[in-house]
């Protein structure tokens, strides 16, 4: 997830997270060794991924996250 752009973080979520979940899929076809992150921005993941939705979605869907700095282009936290 590069950015949350749109009015309604929810729906950049559901974007992301359909598109995550087809990557994987693939990856476990032709790459099953290779692990997929989800990458979210600092903001984005100390506000909007610390609700309980997000944190069930996240253990829902087995989500690996990848906490970014987007000023910087520097990766602050992987999260398994």
């Amino acid at each position: 997830m590069k950015s949350f752009i749109s009015a309604s973080p929810v729906s950049d979520f559901h974007v992301a997270l359909g598109q995550f979940l087809n990557y994987r899929m693939m990856l476990e076809i032709e790459e099953p060794d290779r692990k997929l992150y989800l990458a979210v921005p600092l903001e984005i993941h100390a506000t909007f991924f610390q609700g309980s939705f997000m944190k069930a979605a996240v253990k829902r869907h087995s989500l690996k996250i990848i906490v970014y700095e987007p000023t910087v282009e520097e990766i602050v936290q992987w999260i398994n």
